[in-house]
């Protein structure tokens, strides 16, 4: 099926003279070069002009070589069979094994969306325990809904990331789902070698895209896990967890397509459509009658500056937020969590009891008292403070020490035992430090 002519070729941008029959965006057509270099086609310009991304960085395009469609668009792997395997943004297996066909396998357009459906009345709010008390307590983990670790580079958000994987997929809770955006490949490695060893590939599909990835792949690879994920839930009826690391990556990267592409960028100096890409991607983790898809997204913080655009836009779509500082990462704490600035819509009585909530007000009001304190100590001491303000200080330093954990995945690397704490051991442990 003909499509046309290439007429200029910029980069990653290669555009294409198209006939009368005009292909959709999303479509592939494929150069007729020796490599049968695949294009995506992005948006349908003036004068019959089909504006494509060429999605391997191929450069033995050249003008006026004949471009053909395919009728199709990416289509990815999905099904039982790609469980405890490693894909690209294409569905290309990357741990050296090849896909077997068979009945479990399908595969999927992502830019297919599931049918629009009437809402379902929600079900009872489902905590899952995720073992790390700072998490359990402020930022509750409920199935079907959102939450976002927040930080500057260093801080920790991986490997928070990777202890989560590990303690809930462990319960058995769902299939998980690793969308690897942008991210570091050693990091990668690490949570793949993690998994085996703690035996749980059999539970999770992942896709990578890199840092040594092209803008284009490293787009498309988010696209491409949630609709493996949307697949997973529709059709085999299974609960998800949805890891994706990194959310601002993908931004990054569709900044970057939008330089290439000469867009006019926004006032903040993101693309234009930074606001749609990203609520449209976020709306795709959803619920529905099938099963639920619980979200965990990391933040990258460009110069630990949380003002930044993306990183609020980002974070207007989470009903959680879980913020980690380097102030706190150089006392030594770990996970480095900001307890102050660390929200959650999802901590009302109607979600986490009476009990968990009335706690939860006890301990803020503690710890806003606390930094306050901690200003009048550096100028006049601890031992002038009140006998109350000096007890309620101790118990606020006692908190801050409690939400401090060991982690299971960094065992081998610190020779400390992680720590698995259940949510009513947390609310026990908190309990007795507010009343002693």
């Amino acid at each position: 099926m003909s499509a046309g002519m290439v007429t200029t070729v910029r980069d990653l941008i290669v555009q294409v003279q198209v006939d009368e029959d005009a292909p959709d965006v999303g479509e592939l057509l494929m150069v007729q070069n020796q490599n049968r270099t695949i294009l995506m086609v992005d948006h349908l310009a003036k004068n019959s002009t089909a504006v494509c991304l060429n999605l391997f960085a191929d450069r033995t395009i050249q003008k006026r070589m004949p471009v053909e469609r395919t009728g199709r668009g990416i289509e990815v792997p999905v099904g039982p069979a790609t469980v405890g395997r490693i894909m690209d943004a294409l569905g290309r297996p990357l741990d050296g094994q090849p896909l077997v066909k068979s009945d479990q396998l399908a595969f999927k357009n992502i830019w297919q969306l599931p049918p629009r459906r009437m809402a379902f009345e929600a079900a009872k709010p489902q905590i899952l325990e995720t073992g790390i008390r700072v998490i359990d307590f402020f930022t509750p983990f409920v199935k079907g809904r959102k939450v976002g670790i927040i930080g500057g580079a260093g801080v920790g958000k991986t490997v928070l990331t990777m202890e989560l994987i590990n303690n809930v997929a462990k319960s058995g809770s769902g299939l998980s789902f690793f969308a690897g955006i942008g991210e570091r490949i050693r990091e990668g490695h690490e949570l793949y070698q993690t998994l085996r060893e703690h035996d749980l590939l059999k539970s999770t599909v992942m896709f990578f895209g890199q840092m040594d990835q092209n803008p284009v792949q490293r787009v498309l690879v988010a696209l491409s896990a949630v609709a493996a994920a949307e697949y997973m839930r529709d059709q085999a009826k299974k609960d998800i967890l949805f890891f994706a690391d990194n959310m601002y990556r993908y931004v990054q990267a569709r900044n970057e397509l939008s330089t290439i592409l000469e867009q006019i960028p926004s006032e903040g100096g993101y693309e234009p459509t930074i606001f749609s890409d990203v609520k449209t991607l976020q709306d795709r983790l959803n619920s529905n009658e099938n099963g639920s898809i619980t979200a965990v997204q990391t933040i990258y913080v460009p110069a630990d500056d949380l003002s930044d655009p993306a990183v609020q836009m980002i974070q207007h779509e989470l009903d959680g937020v879980i913020v980690l500082s380097r102030k706190v990462a150089e006392q030594g704490i770990r996970p480095a969590v900001d307890l102050i600035r660390t929200t959650s819509s999802l901590l009302s009585v109607d979600v986490v009891g009476e009990k968990h909530y009335k706690l939860s007000v006890q301990v803020q009001a503690l710890l806003q008292k606390y930094e306050s304190l901690k200003n009048i100590i550096a100028i006049i001491g601890e031992n002038e403070l009140s006998p109350t303000d000096r007890a309620d200080f101790a118990r606020a330093r006692k908190l801050i020490e409690f939400f401090s954990q060991d982690m299971v995945v960094t065992e081998s690397f610190t020779g400390k035992k992680g720590v698995f704490s259940t949510r009513d051991q947390t609310l026990k442990g908190i309990e007795e430090i507010l009343t002693t």
